[in-house]
């Protein structure tokens, strides 16, 4: 199997973009991405995008997305995997270098979810869910991961406080991306007074609707410095795991095993251990999502996540910075560029071009992306060349 490494990204600012198509949001990232690897073509391109067909009537979408980028014929493939399907298109790009199919691979995440109104977009997000046992009944993802959170803080104690603490260093970290959707500084007050959506999430403590793309260029390792203009990344951990949708079979609501496996391969692919990885970027849907991820990781005992974002371990210029992009509460959330952007991020952090939320000396990174409520789970980790 052949080492792979990240030779370009391309990323635009996310948010509620009228004026921009889905097939535009897409190319703009594609094309931005080309430019900054510096090559002239690609073999193979995947496209992750969760549910285009209820946000805008497209499907089809891989041949849709070559044509309009100009690289038809080539093969395109698009991938589903819920809230993980730019972090599971990651990862078949990854493979089909890795495996020598292909030199050149093109990995794109898109989502256009504001041409809709808010019931249709609860809706098309529900399909996550599971349709018989969950979304037939009523239960929606603020739902699911309240109960999360209490379950939480009947186990361990995390507090109120401690999810907007999550917030607020989020949205402290995203006042810095110029990409964000939402750039704005909040408090941990402002998360308290906001709106109460499902007891014990408040409205700053979930995810906004986003439109946004993100996209970056896999190449074999070897010819990365020979083709790339940048310092090349290489993906050196990838690891990918499920676990049931319907939430009452799980034995542990305060637990995430799809995300604890995914991350152990990971770990055993790349030789690192939680103690090597100097940032991350986690799948912050809700503000309960990252402190119960940071745990599963490894970066905190079980339990203790609340208790380190009310600290500022997981701060930028904290022990173990978390989503210094500003993560999904403050960059947004279109479902299926999410895993895209958060590589985006990570590498630009290890080629020290994050301006001033760069980690300083950062040379390994790590991405974890989510799907519903953790039925699927992709983590990569990264080291610069």
């Amino acid at each position: 199997m052949r080492d792979v490494a990240i030779i370009g990204v391309g990323m635009k600012k996310f948010g509620e973009l009228w004026e921009q198509s889905f097939r535009d949001l897409f190319v703009g990232a594609a094309l931005e991405a080309i430019k900054d690897a510096g090559v002239d073509h690609i073999d193979s391109m995947y496209v992750g995008c969760m549910s285009s067909g209820l946000f805008v009537g497209q499907e089809h979408v891989g041949p849709l997305m070559a044509d309009y980028l100009g690289m038809a014929p080539v093969p395109a493939t698009r991938v589903e995997s819920a809230c993980a399907s730019g972090g599971v298109a990651v990862r078949q790009g990854f493979i089909e270098v890795a495996s020598g199919m292909s030199d050149l691979v093109l990995v794109g995440g898109v989502e256009k979810m504001t041409d809709v109104g808010g019931d249709e977009a609860t809706y098309a997000l529900a399909t996550a869910s599971d349709q018989e046992w969950e979304a037939f009944n009523g239960v929606t993802f603020p739902g699911l991961y309240a109960m999360m959170a209490t379950a939480h803080m009947h186990k361990y104690g995390t507090t109120c406080e401690q999810l907007a603490a999550v917030a607020a260093k989020n949205h402290e970290n995203g006042s810095r991306n110029p990409l964000a959707q939402f750039p704005m500084k909040i408090t941990i007050a402002d998360v308290l007074d906001s709106v109460m959506v499902a007891d014990p999430l408040h409205i700053l403590d979930c995810s906004p609707i986003t439109d946004g793309a993100a996209a970056i260029i896999l190449c074999p390792a070897d010819l990365a410095k020979k083709l790339g203009k940048k310092a090349p990344v290489k993906i050196i951990g990838s690891g990918h795991a499920t676990d049931t949708i319907a939430f009452h079979q799980r034995a542990d609501l305060t637990a995430l095993p799809a995300v604890s496996k995914s991350a152990s391969i990971a770990y055993k692919m790349s030789g690192k251990t939680p103690k090597d990885i100097q940032l991350c970027e986690v799948h912050d849907c809700f503000t309960i999502a990252e402190i119960m991820v940071t745990e599963e990781l490894g970066f905190v005992e079980k339990g203790k996540g609340g208790a380190a974002a009310e600290a500022g371990v997981t701060a930028l210029g904290g022990k173990m910075p978390i989503n210094t992009s500003g993560g999904l509460k403050s960059k947004g959330h279109p479902v299926g560029a999410t895993g895209v952007a958060q590589m985006v991020e990570v590498t630009r952090q290890l080629r020290g071009e994050s301006g001033e939320r760069q980690v300083k000396g950062a040379r390994v990174g790590m991405t974890q992306n989510m799907g519903g409520t953790g039925a699927s789970s992709v983590v990569h980790i990264m080291e610069v060349m």
